[in-house]
């Protein structure tokens, strides 16, 4: 009989007017990585809530045994204690507390009722060292990037005794190199013996990493496929996502480029707090009517700095530089003023910057354009706006109940598309797509490249940042390349490549020569 770590059986969930999860079973192996696929919002989060006792036991339908023993997490305390540990794509972590704090935080380290801080500083410094992060214990979280604060999520799961560790989406935010080596500490965390189950929309990383995959559809489990012995591709982990063979992962576009809509020329930016260190050098760009320029660079090269202090000055300080739009000057000193301009930025953060997830998808479409609603007196009309938002839920393949529905209970792909609409209603000339389809799974991402197409299509110029070469290449007609703040290469669709890009990326030019790449 094979060892099974964990049964799921017959799990149901619904929320009101949902049926989130419907009969679904699975079996996880001791010792193996057993991946979990699917498209956003196919219920994947939702099954290991329920695992993990955030949906505690009576709040849904179906059995879970857990190392052969039928069990009921009342809460995560319960999961924890048997030895069940969550890591979600939101990391839970103070900032302002320590490596070590963090690590304890809740299971302290004490002696004789007080914090005993030498064994808390020394046991986390061991665990630490356990996935590699060579940081001192007493470094704030704060100081840390986000492929290190993984690890410390790691290192805290080590700390109760992990048998069975749950990542969710844990390379989205990550760089290559940092994807790398948690994947790396992961198969490390096989050999210690410990069960990992992980959810990922980068399908190259599960077929390099998993032992099994459990594709779930609407709620439903469609298959699990051994990768080894059922000769598991990326594409036949798609065909089981989204029902049906996609031929291509990029639609077929024609692009029709006119006019120049938007010049950056000489674009300098420093650093908020350290006014002394430049972030991005003498960089210039263009986009014309109908085009879709990518901007391509490691993590650190100033992609979003530029973007951002580009979009109404909202990062960085001594910012200098022109922006022209048609040819004519135009004040960007502002967001309002860069909106009123006709320039528009979807950013990459979009849980925190890009929507109010407290509030509905009719508020969160109309947001940045307010006065387009304006009735009587100048106030909202309401009817107005809810039926604006409900035409962008219904042309955008938005899955929500209705618009009255709460904009963080929406996945991360139907919340990007709200991201959309609310900039498509912004009505701009020029959209910037900060990482557009981070966090979003295959079929998803082939949605949004066909609105990205379509507004190409109408007329607007697009500016596309993405840590995925790929897709850069799939859906640009023009990429730029950006090194240590500064611009390298400017470089057609015709001659470009990854490997083209990758030398670009990674090699500064000589101080000057970016400022004329046109």
């Amino acid at each position: 009989m094979t060892d099974h770590i964990l049964e799921m059986r017959g799990i149901t969930k619904t929320f009101p007017g949902v049926k989130a999860l419907q009969d679904v079973s699975l079996g996880v192996k001791r010792g193996h990585v057993h991946a979990i696929c699917g498209e956003n919002g196919a219920g994947k989060s939702t099954l290991m809530k329920v695992l993990s006792g955030v949906y505690p036991a009576g709040t849904f339908d179906g059995q879970i045994v857990f190392e052969g023993q039928p069990v009921d997490f009342r809460s995560i305390n319960d999961s924890e204690a048997a030895g069940v540990v969550i890591i979600h794509q939101e990391l839970a972590l103070s900032p302002y507390l320590s490596i070590a704090e963090n690590i304890f935080l809740g299971n302290e380290r004490q002696t004789r009722g007080w914090i005993d801080w030498n064994r808390t500083n020394l046991e986390a410094a061991k665990l630490l060292e356990r996935v590699g992060l060579k940081n001192n214990p007493v470094t704030k979280i704060t100081d840390l990037g986000v492929g290190q604060q993984q690890l410390v999520e790691i290192a805290k799961a080590l700390s109760k005794r992990v048998k069975l560790l749950i990542l969710d989406e844990p390379t989205a935010a990550l760089n290559d190199a940092d994807s790398a080596h948690l994947l790396g500490l992961i198969k490390q965390l096989q050999a210690q013996g410990i069960t990992s189950i992980i959810i990922s929309h980068k399908l190259n990383e599960i077929e390099a990493i998993a032992n099994e995959v459990t594709i779930i559809r609407d709620g439903r489990t469609i298959e699990t496929l051994d990768m080894q012995a059922d000769h598991v591709s990326e594409e036949r982990i798609i065909k089981g996502m989204v029902g049906r063979e996609l031929e291509s992962r990029y639609p077929e576009h024609t692009p029709s480029i006119g006019e120049e809509l938007l010049r950056v020329e000489n674009w300098n930016v420093f650093h908020p707090v350290d006014v002394t260190r430049q972030i991005v050098t003498n960089a210039s760009i263009h986009v014309r009517a109908g085009e879709i320029v990518g901007i391509a660079g490691l993590m650190g090269a100033g992609r979003t700095e530029l973007a951002m202090s580009v979009f109404g000055k909202s990062y960085g300080v001594k910012i200098s530089g022109r922006v022209l739009k048609r040819g004519v000057e135009v004040d960007m000193s502002t967001v309002p003023k860069a909106i009123r301009n006709g320039v528009a930025y979807a950013t990459e953060d979009r849980k925190r910057y890009g929507l109010n997830l407290i509030d509905d998808i009719t508020r969160n479409t109309s947001g940045s354009a307010l006065g387009k609603l304006a009735g009587l007196f100048g106030f909202v009309d309401g009817h107005k706006e809810a039926t604006v938002a409900g035409e962008y839920l219904k042309s955008l393949k938005i899955k929500a109940p209705g618009v009255s529905s709460i904009t963080g209970k929406l996945s991360g792909g139907n919340q990007q598309k709200v991201v959309l609409s609310k900039w498509m209603y912004a009505d701009p000339d020029v959209l910037i797509l900060d990482e557009p389809t981070r966090g979003i799974d295959v079929g998803a991402k082939y949605e949004i490249y066909a609105i990205i197409n379509r507004l190409a299509d109408e007329g607007k110029g697009i500016i596309m940042i993405s840590s995925e070469l790929p897709e850069l290449l799939g859906v640009c007609d023009r990429i730029y390349t950006l090194a240590e703040g500064r611009i390298t290469a400017d470089i057609p669709r015709s001659e470009a490549t990854a490997e083209v890009l990758m030398q670009h990326m990674t090699r500064e030019r000589e101080r000057g020569a970016s400022d004329n790449l046109q």
